[in-house]
């Protein structure tokens, strides 16, 4: 899977690292498809005592299994896998809401999935320090139309349309840490009628 290619843009655009282990009393892992060779990457680095401090959540693409059984095969203490992102960051909210001081947060894949663990371990009560993202795979963009509140996930063109109120929204950099989304905006609130060519631009 190749590297970020996420340009520097607006103060509140987020920016990512690459994972890397650091002490802690607890390592606790979120990945999509796209994020997956990144935690194998650090994980096998780790000496076989310390998998007992090591927790997996994984969301697969539909029917894949090799890297299923390749996280699996790391022997992490607990290791699970979910069809959706809101449901592994559910649980991650479980496993978080037994964490203590110590505990360390690592996140990697679609920028979708990232932020929303982002949000989860803010939620939990994680330190920012304590939280290490690496982006991987697609550009594509959550994001929320600011004029109905709908969430439109995976993002591909400027402008998109909201789904549930039909406005066409200009994605903008600015992001919601909160949210975990972009915002969009009516492009075309002046004149509506106006013809406003679709690109995908975010791949």
């Amino acid at each position: 899977m190749s590297e970020s290619l996420i340009e520097e843009s607006i103060l509140s655009r987020p920016t990512y690292g690459t994972l890397k282990i650091v002490p802690g009393l607890a390592h606790y892992f979120l990945a999509d498809a796209s994020g997956a060779e990144c935690v194998i990457r650090v994980v096998q680095e780790l000496p076989r005592d310390m998998m007992e401090k090591v927790h997996i959540l994984y969301v697969p693409t539909p029917g894949e299994a090799a890297l299923i059984t390749s996280l699996y095969a790391l022997g992490a203490k607990r290791f699970e896998h979910f069809p959706t992102i809101e449901e592994a960051v559910s649980k991650l909210g479980d496993w978080l809401s037994d964490a203590k001081m110590g505990t360390q947060l690592y996140l990697a894949g679609t920028e979708g999935l990232v932020g929303q663990g982002v949000a989860k371990g803010e939620a939990c009560g994680l330190d920012h320090t304590a939280v290490q993202c690496e982006h991987r795979g697609s550009l594509a963009r959550r994001v929320q139309c600011v004029h109905c509140k709908t969430m439109i996930e995976n993002v591909t063109t400027q402008p998109v349309k909201c789904p549930s109120c039909d406005l066409l929204l200009l994605v903008r950099d600015h992001y919601s840490r909160r949210l975990a989304a972009f915002q969009g905006v009516c492009i075309n609130a002046e004149d509506p009628s106006e013809e406003i060519e679709i690109k995908e631009v975010f791949k």
